[in-house]
């Protein structure tokens, strides 16, 4: 046939799309156009098959893998449920454990307060970054002769009266407020070379507080006599009869700071705590000295970097210069 003798003679050319192989049959096999047709549709059906079950043997066989793969990560997720419950335990109960231990690193464990290292990081914090009050007060309250009660009535009478200060303290604070107790070794040691007379002293009788917000600096001196008057009212004859004839007062030193431009405090913030503290300091001092029954307030305000002290006759900061 003359069909074989064109496939015979080979060529190179092989038909690559429908298009081409029916041109190759025209051009090569020169056959009726009707049998053209035939052949193409029946090598079309041929081809369609195939694809078919190549098609349904590709689905198959995803299926398979699909259904092996699900099972094994059926099985991979049940395991790692169960780690993960196991991991979750453990990580919660490490949680636990860290967050109870920097508590008791950051808390006082007789008052249960802020200790003092914790108190400065946390005023130097809102001193770099607070930019909304107006006022906020660093004050510092000191129990007034604890050393006499100490020697006269003993230790433990000087421990039940502290934590009972502390108590008093801390229910007269805000939610915003910050109680701490003050470093006892240091201060002790400080009081030492201060005042050989003092060096007994059992430390522990201060504590420091800061008032982040307030819109009016008289407002610190309210809280601050809130907190002596509470420490004066409370009946000291539950804590120890002989206190009855010798109650427990405080004295309180108070520092009021126009907070100004959060600006000119972010980068001196750790000086300006460091500095607030000593001047509350100063002033609870002078408060013992002149055995006042008021607070010691002062007024501050913040001019290129320094702590300048506000007069009555003079106004702060204006709110338009905050930023």
């Amino acid at each position: 046939m003359r069909s074989d003798r064109v496939l015979a003679t080979g060529d190179h050319h092989q038909p690559q799309t429908r298009s081409e192989l029916q041109t190759w049959i025209r051009d090569h096999l020169r056959i009726a156009s009707t049998l053209e047709a035939e052949l193409v549709a029946a090598i079309d059906a041929v081809f369609t098959r195939h694809e078919r079950l190549w098609q349904e043997s590709k689905q198959e066989a995803i299926q398979a893998l699909s259904s092996g793969f699900a099972d094994k990560m059926a099985r991979v997720k049940t395991e790692l449920s169960a780690r993960d419950a196991t991991v979750s335990s453990i990580s919660r109960y490490f949680e636990a454990l860290v967050a109870d231990l920097t508590d008791k690193s950051h808390r006082d464990p007789k008052t249960k307060l802020m200790n003092f290292e914790r108190f400065t990081e946390q005023l130097e914090s809102f001193l770099a970054l607070e930019q909304r009050g107006r006022w906020c007060a660093v004050g510092l309250v000191d129990i007034t002769g604890f050393k006499w009660y100490n020697d006269a009535l003993g230790h433990a009478v000087g421990d039940r009266i502290i934590e009972r200060v502390a108590q008093l303290l801390r229910e007269q604070v805000r939610s915003d407020d910050l109680l701490a107790q003050d470093r006892p070794g240091a201060r002790a040691m400080d009081e030492e070379r201060r005042n050989p007379d003092l060096h007994a002293r059992f430390g522990g009788d201060e504590f420091c507080f800061l008032i982040p917000d307030l819109e009016e600096y008289h407002l610190a001196h309210s809280i601050g006599e809130r907190f002596r008057e509470a420490v004066e009212r409370h009946d000291w004859s539950q804590e120890d009869r002989r206190l009855a004839a010798q109650p427990v007062r405080v004295d309180v030193g108070v520092v009021c700071l126009s907070l100004g431009r959060v600006a000119e405090r972010r980068f001196i913030a750790r000086r300006l705590a460091a500095d607030l503290i000593q001047r509350a300091d100063k002033l609870m001092y002078e408060a013992k000295g002149e055995r006042a029954s008021h607070i010691y307030l002062m007024r501050l305000r913040l001019e290129d970097g320094a702590l300048i002290e506000v007069r009555n006759d003079e106004a702060p900061a204006s709110e338009d210069a905050r930023s």
